[in-house]
């Protein structure tokens, strides 16, 4: 919530009637003229959060799988999961370690240091026999979007690549920051006191994945509505990147 605006609120916005995206193309002005279209266009301090589905789109990071060979790993990992060995051979190809494989699912670690299932390769509106890889540098990506929609539209807003990604022990699927440009990721409570006077000890909220998760209801999987903007959330600057999100696997008990 921006000072002195009413009660504390946050509002998302759609943006509806985004073109199809190809490799090479604008983005940045797509998103900005689409947003101005609809009268909603882009101000200082918005966030746009944006699906990595488009941005892979724009940065041709399409796979055919009628071009993959898939190596012997490949073939008899698909053979035990049940899946397309050639699938199978790009998702091994943008994996940094296997994490686990059972009931026809691969959980992998990406190169970016992400644990996600298929290493984060899609074939979700996609054209028949063809998957969309992660952005090789989601972090770079947002910020190629900021500095882009501030030379065409004259203002300076943050920006959030997302993912759907899966959760351990929980059910169902949620938006989660991959890339990001110009705000800090994590919120740290650490050393402050509560109502009652007790200190927080453990309370670092996910900001970037909160936001990303807020978005996608306006989103949607089937709406083709691959960008949204989060105007009024209050938000601290920052040019870390999306790399604080990553546990330090000295800390993480599931490895």
């Amino acid at each position: 919530m921006r000072p002195g605006s009413g009660p504390p609120r946050y509002e998302v916005i759609g943006i509806a009637g985004l073109p199809e995206v190809r490799p090479g193309a604008d983005l940045a002005r797509l998103i900005v003229e689409t947003a101005a279209r609809q009268s909603t266009p882009l101000i200082g301090g918005d966030l746009l959060v944006v699906s990595q589905k488009v941005v892979s789109k724009m940065e041709d990071r399409i796979v055919r799988l009628a071009d993959v060979t898939p190596s012997p790993v490949a073939l008899a990992m698909g053979a035990g999961l049940g899946r397309d060995p050639r699938l199978v051979e790009v998702i091994l190809r943008e994996s940094r370690r296997i994490v686990r494989m059972d009931q026809g699912i691969l959980i992998t670690e990406t190169h970016h240091g992400w644990v996600c299932a298929n290493a984060g390769v899609d074939q979700s509106n996609m054209d028949v026999d063809s998957v969309a890889l992660l952005p090789e540098d989601p972090d770079g990506s947002a910020r190629a979007l900021r500095d882009r929609i501030r030379t065409l539209a004259g203002v300076d807003v943050f920006v959030i690549i997302a993912d759907t990604f899966g959760r351990p022990w929980r059910e169902g699927l949620t938006n989660v920051a991959i890339g990001l440009a110009g705000l800090a990721p994590l919120r740290s409570y650490l050393g402050e006191r509560d109502p009652a006077g007790r200190p927080l000890q453990a309370t670092i909220l996910a900001v970037a994945d909160e936001l990303a998760a807020a978005a996608e209801p306006v989103m949607g999987k089937l709406d083709r509505i691959p960008a949204a903007i989060v105007r009024g959330a209050s938000l601290t600057s920052s040019e870390e990147g999306s790399k604080p999100l990553l546990r330090d696997p000295a800390r993480d008990l599931f490895r």
